[in-house]
């Protein structure tokens, strides 16, 4: 009788407890003596160009920084201390600069607002249409009229305030805002215009020809696809035209003369010429409070801004 011996698997010997059962280790990644010097030049060159961004920075915003310490001190200490340190601080310049005038200087700052509503508005409605007639219309000297409307980006407005002035005149606008709100409303700034002939040429025209066989026409078309869409670069425009028309002294002066309808620039001008020893601290402090809502409106805008320059279209 013949008995088959089973072969077993050899019993496999346990690695000892506590070691790793590969044996191999991995390898450190050793830099070069190359890469080390040229990682060490990277930085140094790095942190060169970030001090020197610092100081920079430093020196351009001291000015405002200056103000804004100015605005805490006395009349005396202005000009005799140019230094950032404050000894003392003297809170009644804002008291007396927003009485200093006329009126209160927040009737100032209502007016600017009034004038800084109406050429958003006018902006928003006027350049959004003109855009897209360039963008999505074709009609007779189309070029030519584009060509042209870019050219006036290049043409002063120093150059055009005199025919205006006595067209504004012959009106009976001078001494009101209408001469600095209604030119917006008929699409005089070019740059707001390119910005979204630009932006609305990024926009698929599948999206117009959708809306097309569904039996919509270009009103439709302009305020239910393409405006909803313009959303980054109207917020531009409304960003830019706020700081613009906000900060605007030139247009102000000329057209307003009556010291009830002045915006905060000639307002902040009607300082100097208020009496004749110039209170320097009451200047300094509206002029702090008057650059407030500047700074804000950037602030929670800047990301909007960002986009709406960045980016041309649907990605």
């Amino acid at each position: 009788m013949t008995t088959k011996l089973e072969t077993l698997p050899a019993p496999s010997k346990k690695a000892p407890a506590g070691k790793p059962t590969n044996p191999r280790r991995p390898r450190k990644n050793r830099e070069s003596p190359g890469t080390l010097a040229f990682s060490r030049q990277a930085r140094s060159k790095a942190l060169i160009k970030h001090a020197i961004l610092i100081v920079t920075g430093g020196v351009m915003i001291y000015p405002l920084l200056w103000m804004v310490v100015s605005s805490l001190r006395s009349n005396e200490l202005i000009f005799r201390e140019p230094g950032l340190w404050l000894n003392s601080l003297e809170m009644g310049n804002y008291t007396d600069g927003w009485s200093a005038l006329t009126h209160p200087f927040g009737h100032y700052m209502i007016n600017s607002a009034v004038v800084v509503l109406g050429s958003i508005l006018g902006n928003l409605i006027s350049c959004s249409m003109a855009a897209y007639a360039f963008a999505r219309l074709q009609f007779t000297g189309q070029k030519i009229f584009f060509g042209i409307m870019l050219l006036t980006i290049m043409l002063p407005f120093h150059v055009v305030i005199v025919p205006q002035y006595i067209l504004f005149s012959q009106i009976g606008w001078v001494n009101t805002f209408w001469p600095l709100i209604v030119p917006k409303l008929l699409a005089t700034d070019a740059f707001f215009v390119f910005l979204m002939v630009q932006f609305i040429r990024g926009i698929p025209r599948e999206l117009d020809e959708a809306a097309r066989i569904d039996g919509a026409g270009h009103p439709r078309i302009f305020l239910r696809v393409i405006l909803p869409l313009m959303v980054p670069a109207l917020a531009t425009t409304t960003i830019f035209t706020f700081i613009w028309t906000w900060n605007d002294f030139f247009g102000a002066l000329i057209y307003l003369t009556d010291p009830d309808m002045f915006t905060v620039p000639v307002a902040l001008r009607a300082f100097v010429d208020s009496q004749s020893a110039t209170s320097w601290g009451s200047l300094f402090a509206m002029s702090i409070v008057s650059l407030l809502p500047v700074f804000l409106v950037f602030l929670f805008g800047q990301r909007f801004l960002i986009r709406g320059i960045a980016t041309t279209g649907i990605k």
